[in-house]
């Protein structure tokens, strides 16, 4: 994002402790779609060093395109090995497919996050709500897991999922495909995205 850490900050990473009190540390970074074609703002050679990371299309970082060219870029990023997750991808300014979306994303084993920021009353993904019955049903259809994200702006928020938990209930999506009900679902997800880049 413009204005916000080089990428010498992800390469200082290893001097984090991976527990710290007890908690286990994981190592991430939000990355921006840069292009129709799933581009992203941070190279291979800093991703592998972390253990995952989330793709998401921002208005500073990529024009809103066409449907078909929303739902290209988050078809294309999902070939990145180091992309766990899609980030808000029911956002209203980016249109895409949620059909096309679920079915890559089961078949890249990608999670889609239900985000709990886009939520929130007067925030700045008005409609979200809407478009998350859409998408909901579509991983329901496709059996894609999804991950709760808070999405917090401020360390108080950290952890809240108390909006997203409710769009899920009133879709009545499935607990079994919430993968924040399982610490060892997420690791092994993870596992398995980063087993796929090259060495």
């Amino acid at each position: 994002m413009p204005g916000s850490a080089h990428s010498y900050y992800f390469i200082n990473f290893p001097v984090i402790p991976r527990e710290i009190d007890g908690i286990k540390i994981v190592m991430g970074a939000e990355l921006n779609i840069i292009d129709y074609s799933g581009s992203t703002d941070l190279p291979a050679q800093i991703l592998k060093r972390m253990d995952y990371a989330i793709a998401s299309l921002h208005n500073p970082c990529i024009e809103p395109g066409s449907v078909a060219e929303n739902t290209a870029a988050l078809i294309g990023v999902m070939r990145n090995p180091h992309v766990v997750i899609i980030g808000h991808p029911d956002n209203p300014s980016y249109p895409i497919d949620f059909d096309a979306v679920a079915n890559a994303a089961a078949d890249n084993h990608v999670l889609l996050e239900v985000n709990n920021s886009s939520y929130k009353s007067g925030g700045y993904r008005a409609g979200s709500r809407d478009n998350a019955k859409s998408m909901l049903a579509a991983c329901k259809k496709y059996g894609v897991e999804v991950i709760m994200g808070s999405d917090a702006h401020f360390c108080s928020d950290v952890g809240n999922h108390a909006l997203a938990e409710g769009i899920l209930r009133e879709n009545d999506f499935p607990s079994d495909l919430v993968i924040n009900y399982s610490v060892e679902k997420f690791f092994a997800r993870v596992k398995y995205r980063k087993s796929l880049a090259p060495i």
